[in-house]
C-alpha cells in the first residue's frame, strides 16, 4: 500500500494530518505502515499530482476525499465534516478509506497494490 500526505510549505493542518492519518493506520491494523510527505510547491506540480489543497491523502494514488469540481492548486483545504469545516478529514472516514483499500486486495508490506474508489462520504474543498 502506497500513502502519500501531500502539502504545501507550511501548511497549517500538516501536523494534524500526520497525526490524524498515523492514528487511522493503527487503528485499521497497519501499525508497521509508513507514509511519505510530498511538498507541493507550484502550480504545474499541483496541476501534475491533480492537488486540490492542503492537505491531501492519497492511498495507492487515490485521494478517497475528491471533489471532481475542484480545480487543482495550491491552497489550504477544506473538509466537511458532522461538526463543520475542518483542516483534516474525520477519523471514522478515514479508517473507512484505508480499509476499503485492504479490501481490495491491497498489501500493506507492497506499494502501489491496486487503486481504490475515490467515492467516500466526505469531500475536500480548496480555499
Amino acid at each position: 500500500m502506497n500513502i502519500e500526505l501531500q502539502v504545501v510549505p507550511d501548511c497549517p493542518n500538516q501536523t494534524a494530518a500526520v497525526h490524524l492519518l498515523r492514528q487511522a493506520l493503527d487503528d485499521v491494523g497497519l501499525a508497521t505502515t509508513q507514509f511519505s510527505t510530498v511538498m507541493v510547491t507550484s502550480p504545474e506540480q499541483a496541476e501534475e499530482l491533480a492537488f486540490t489543497g492542503s492537505p491531501t491523502i492519497r492511498i495507492d494514488g487515490i485521494d478517497p476525499f475528491t471533489d471532481l469540481a475542484a480545480p487543482p492548486a495550491l491552497a489550504c483545504r477544506i473538509y466537511h465534516t458532522a461538526t463543520g469545516p475542518s483542516g483534516t478529514p474525520e477519523l471514522p472516514h478515514l479508517h473507512q478509506a484505508l480499509k476499503r483499500a485492504i479490501d481490495r486486495g491491497a498489501d500493506p508490506a507492497t506499494a502501489g497494490s491496486g487503486p481504490m474508489d475515490a467515492d467516500a462520504p466526505l469531500r475536500g474543498d480548496q480555499t
